[in-house]
């Protein structure tokens, strides 16, 4: 009898000790905060042509409409000698309404694009770029304008991962 209560006693023990770990555990997982993702930044010209998929180990970045996308994941397309190379290290927005790859159209500038290439644009943005890859920045012309005030069109809020207490 003080074998099985011995046994009985010990059981209840392991469970409580089972139980209150796996409690804390719950806990824990539950108030514990989500590491907080790279503070976006603000590029330059000359600081996103730094991210060309040149150097092997760095970071690729591409930027369309001004928004700067982490494209590393997708080295085979953007990194050194890859057919979308061209596109690495620049705000590439003309060229990608266009569908082009000639250096004069790999511009921010988006002057006298046709409807269709605008509508191509918007949805390569969106489908490809927004949906896939993480967003690292926006370009200094998207944010200011070229007297370095605030450019007012700018809208960080309308971009994937924002959060508004994170800016503060």
């Amino acid at each position: 009898m003080a074998d099985r209560f011995r046994r009985a006693l010990a059981v209840l023990a392991l469970v409580g000790l089972l139980g209150s770990q796996e409690a804390r555990t719950e806990q824990e997982l539950r108030f514990k905060p989500q590491p907080r993702q790279r503070p976006v930044r603000l590029f330059t010209e000359a600081e996103l042509a730094r991210y060309n998929g040149q150097e092997e180990g760095q970071p690729i970045y591409i930027a369309v409409k001004g928004v700067v996308f982490d494209v590393t994941s997708g080295k085979e397309f953007y990194g050194k000698g890859a057919s979308y190379n061209a596109l690495s290290g620049k705000d590439s927005t003309r060229g990608i309404a266009k569908m082009s790859l000639d250096p004069v159209d790999l511009t921010h500038d988006t002057t006298g694009l046709t409807t269709e290439e605008l509508q191509s644009l918007d949805e390569t943005f969106n489908n490809v770029y927004k949906a896939k890859y993480p967003i690292v920045g926006y370009t200094a012309q998207r944010i200011l304008n070229e007297d370095g005030s605030p450019n007012s069109n700018f809208r960080p809020e309308d971009q994937p991962h924002f959060n508004i207490k994170e800016e503060f």
